[in-house]
């Protein structure tokens, strides 16, 4: 490191993190990040590699080509994809979410953005792993940890923007308060694993395997409260995975007699895709296989605390339903540090000036992600004959591309009572389909008023507590 003190920490350098470095550098300030693995990995998830579905909209390359100028193209954008489509557990029932997106190569792609942050004036530091926040009366004023050789550093900084991920050492670290949770709930977390293939397409079937589209399926058996995935990628390879809520498989695995674990379950889940074969580990840049955890709740109440921001998995910000990360991550990265960057030049990092974050990407991308979570919860506590049906009888394309992207649908009884009559099992399912409907328009309601100060916020967060405990009271996981 070329100082012991900065405007701005940016600790972490994936995609949030080199994005907020990049924007506050470009902002003027003077920033340093930080990044435990070494430049040839930069950006590298978990000791497996970059483990990550690997997709993303557009519309997020798009936002952050108009922030920062920054033009994505290939080799990072490695495939160009015109949608994803989520199939029923029974493969007949099918509905297109979001518009044309992409295949990411990580490694690529992690290399461009920490390139482009050195570019806009960051300094980037390798090898240096940060342990906590160093805290003075209260505040952040820089972070603590260790190098490559063991040998402890500090450093000092007006503001930290904590970009560590879903474990993070300074969000765990930070003194109690009542703005930012330190941990997050097991039951807000799936646990994913992917595999990169290089395989031989059979058949013609593209609810298996879709060369441009990503496929999404939904079934309680083969992903028990998540769901499985086949994301197509060039050169005939594909990224396969699924994700798994930790008490819908111990009930799947109880009341089913088994005792499958998300590896084994990855693996019967490529055996059952009729499309896949003979299928080779891509371990290009050694990121063929890995495993990691994945919050599926709104992002934190608050983004900010003294001195400090957070983006990216930190703040709990992939998509509650699809749990895809990467878009938010690019969108809170480039606000975290324009934000950061003004309030250096204000000379006040207050909490108060900071607040203007939270105000931001609640704008810009979380005032919906509450009444996914709601959904996300109901959808859990549905078997694979439920979501058949619901998918074929209680929503329309429109009425779940709507719900997907956190609006909310017209249903009502009286309009749809003669699609439910296939037993009181599914009228009760379509009651509480009606039931968090609702809850998603209250959710949704209550973030379009997010409070414009720091005193509002306590209120306003109980509002919050009060409707998703009563969501979540309601529904428990039930795959089987």
């Amino acid at each position: 490191m070329k100082h012991t003190e900065y405007d701005i920490i940016v600790a972490g350098a994936g995609i949030a993190g080199a994005l907020a470095a990049a924007a506050a550098a470009r902002g003027g300030a003077k920033v340093v990040m930080l990044d435990r693995n070494p430049d040839t990995t930069v950006g590298k998830k978990t000791n497996w590699g970059w483990v990550c579905g690997d997709a993303v909209a557009k519309t997020h390359i798009d936002f952050i080509h108009k922030k920062i100028g920054l033009q994505l193209t290939e080799p990072e954008l490695d495939l160009k994809v015109d949608g994803v489509l989520v199939f029923s557990p029974d493969l007949e029932r099918k509905f297109q979410f979001e518009g044309a997106g992409y295949s990411l190569d990580r490694p690529k792609l992690a290399k461009k953005l920490v390139n482009y942050a050195v570019k806009e004036g960051a300094e980037y530091v390798p090898l240096h792993e940060v342990e906590g926040p160093i805290v003075e009366e209260g505040k952040l004023v820089g972070v603590f940890g260790r190098d490559h050789k063991g040998e402890q550093f500090r450093i000092r900084s007006k503001l930290v923007i904590d970009c560590l991920g879903v474990a993070s050492t300074i969000r765990r670290k930070l003194p109690k308060n009542d703005y930012i949770e330190n941990m997050v709930s097991t039951d807000d977390i799936e646990s994913t694993g992917r595999y990169i293939y290089k395989f031989t397409p059979e058949g013609s079937d593209e609810r298996y395997y879709d060369p441009k589209n990503a496929l999404i399926h939904l079934n309680q058996q083969l992903a028990p409260g998540g769901y499985g995935w086949v994301f197509p990628k060039t050169d005939k390879r594909i990224n396969v995975g699924l994700g798994v809520e930790k008490k819908s498989l111990e009930v799947r695995n109880e009341r089913l007699g088994k005792k499958d674990t998300l590896h084994m379950l990855i693996d019967e889940y490529v055996k059952w895709n009729p499309n896949v074969k003979d299928t080779v580990i891509d371990e290009t840049d050694s990121n063929g296989k890995g495993y990691w955890s994945v919050t599926v709740r709104r992002q934190f109440d608050s983004l900010v605390y003294q001195n400090y921001l957070g983006a990216g998995d930190t703040m709990a910000m992939p998509n509650p339903i699809s749990a895809g990360g990467i878009g938010p991550a690019m969108v809170a990265g480039v606000l975290a540090g324009e934000v950061a960057a003004e309030a250096v030049a204000a000379k006040d990092t207050s909490m108060e000036f900071l607040w203007k974050y939270n105000l931001k990407f609640n704008e810009s991308y979380g005032n919906k992600t509450a009444g996914l979570e709601a959904f996300r919860v109901y959808l859990q506590s549905l078997n694979n004959d439920l979501i058949n049906y619901g998918m074929h009888h209680f929503l329309t394309e429109e009425e779940a591309v709507d719900i997907s992207y956190g609006n909310i649908p017209k249903i009502t009884i009286a309009s749809t009572f003669h699609k439910v009559l296939h037993g009181i099992a599914n009228i009760d399912a379509f009651k509480n389909l009606l039931f968090t409907v609702k809850k998603m328009q209250k959710m949704n309601e209550i973030y379009q008023s997010y409070p414009k100060t720091v005193n509002e916020f306590g209120a306003w967060k109980h509002m919050v507590n009060t409707e998703m405990g009563e969501v979540k009271e309601k529904f428990h996981p039930n795959p089987i």
